[in-house]
């Protein structure tokens, strides 16, 4: 069976699971961060070797400020307690969104997270933090259009490579699946440039409960399709 080496997934539906229990909107996003760590562990064992998780969106500041202190406080938790069972498994922690304007705290600890697991090469997982897609592309744009300011590149030698190298996401392979759960059926500002090609599933189940199964599901989903890049398909061409 093909396995995608690098799958990502929209971790959606944490405050409806919630509410569909009478639970507070933080229950969901504590279950949602066990769902995480069942993921995380299983992953290797399924032959992946990236995964991203959209974890804090740039437009989650929009929230109450009780559920993105909540959030904030869950981010700190999971690495304080999770950090050190990561690394002893050989997990490598990327971090990508900007962190212009964290919390000296937070932007402490996620540097902290992947000096410590930097070397690590059983699984990457790459949390995307304070990230959004169009932001990410702006903030490459912004990069690239200054070096070349300062004479540094040409600016008509810029190619799709080079912008790729530009972005957060410098060194880590495109997703070949994207997942999404909670039945919605959108990007959501994620991964907008490196999903350009990668298959999407789209699954009804809230994301506290997403289990090993699902996940084994989405890649057999991924392993029955044929991807063609704009190009044709065998049959096609035969004929």
């Amino acid at each position: 069976m093909a396995t995608p080496a690098h799958v990502a997934i929209i971790m959606d539906g944490n405050g409806r699971w919630a509410k569909a229990r009478g639970m507070p909107r933080l229950a969901g996003h504590r279950a949602g961060v066990e769902a995480l760590r069942k993921t995380v562990r299983a992953a290797p064992g399924l032959g992946i070797s990236f995964l991203t998780v959209y974890a804090f969106s740039s437009e989650n500041w929009s929230r109450p400020k009780s559920e993105v202190s909540d959030l904030m406080g869950l981010l700190k938790l999971f690495i304080r307690r999770d950090l050190a069972e990561l690394h002893q498994n050989g997990v490598r922690v990327r971090i990508v969104g900007d962190r212009a304007g964290l919390q000296p705290d937070i932007r402490g600890l996620l540097q902290e997270a992947e000096s410590l697991t930097a070397g690590n090469e059983a699984l990457t997982l790459v949390i995307a933090f304070n990230y959004g897609g169009r932001d990410e592309i702006v903030r490459a744009a912004r990069k690239l259009a200054a070096a070349a300011a300062r004479g540094e590149i040409d600016s008509e030698a810029i190619t799709a490579d080079m912008f790729a190298g530009s972005l957060d996401t410098e060194g880590i392979p495109d997703p070949e699946l994207v997942i999404r759960t909670s039945g919605e059926l959108r990007l959501s500002n994620f991964l907008l440039w490196q999903a350009a090609y990668s298959e999407l599933v789209f699954l009804p189940c809230y994301w506290p409960d997403f289990s090993r199964e699902h996940l084994a599901d989405a890649l057999r989903d991924f392993a029955s399709r044929e991807r063609r890049f704009g190009g044709l398909a065998a049959q096609d061409v035969a004929s």
